[in-house]
């Protein structure tokens, strides 16, 4: 008697990595070019596919260190991409994350050999598969999350200014934020905490750095953006 699961038929399960870094108060991602077919030399998101005793989450973490050597970074699932004919490789249903990270500390030797580089979300090249919807999907994502979650500390420096702060904002809502009422709220969140350190890279007064405090985000009432 032949076994259920014999009796259907089995597909690859990828991963798809749509990596998010903040570099000149804009949004950039980390893009590779393929150096294998189908879509040789053309834009992709950087990608995998999960292995035996692997499980979905392990697997896009694996795929995210592969290429930046980071690890314990932040990362979300978007969602699952299925169409039959999404890549012509073969049949692939790709479950794809986003992640957050701080663009200074990626391991620059292993983005190299991957061929892959910072593109400005502005101006991205025309990218392979659906792999524009799962960056569509992601942004969507990040812009619902930002508002009510710290999530966007993870893409600052351990120090910032409130000026970085709003560009930051300001890059994943795609729209600009009076300032006014932006530091007003800011003011309002203890966890957001004033440092003693002064930023002098933009002007000889400098600006206060301030800095995320996350036992103190935890203790306190949720947030509203």
């Amino acid at each position: 008697m032949s076994n259920y699961y014999d009796l259907n038929p089995k597909f690859h399960v990828g991963i798809d990595c749509i990596i998010f870094g903040f570099y000149k108060w804009e949004l950039h991602l980390l893009l590779l070019k393929r150096n294998f077919k189908p879509a040789m030399g053309e834009w992709s998101l950087m990608g995998g596919f999960v292995q035996e005793n692997e499980s979905v989450d392990d697997a896009a973490k694996r795929v995210l260190c592969e290429l930046t050597g980071l690890k314990d970074v932040y990362m979300e699932q978007v969602g699952t991409y299925g169409a039959v004919d999404r890549d012509p490789g073969d049949r692939v249903i790709s479950v794809a994350y986003y992640a957050l990270i701080n663009i200074n500390e990626y391991d620059k030797d292993l983005v190299q050999q991957h061929n892959a580089f910072w593109v400005d979300i502005n101006h991205l090249p025309p990218l392979i598969f659906d792999h524009p919807l799962m960056v569509e999907n992601a942004r969507s994502l990040i812009q619902q999350k930002v508002s009510s979650e710290p999530i966007g500390f993870n893409l600052l420096p351990k120090l910032f200014t409130l000026t970085q702060l709003q560009l930051l904002y300001q890059a994943i809502y795609g729209e600009e934020l009076d300032k006014r009422n932006f530091r007003k709220r800011i003011a309002e969140m203890n966890f957001v905490e004033k440092t003693d350190k002064i930023d002098k890279t933009t002007s000889k007064r400098g600006a206060a750095l301030y800095q995320f405090n996350e036992k103190v985000y935890r203790k306190s009432p949720k947030f509203k953006l």
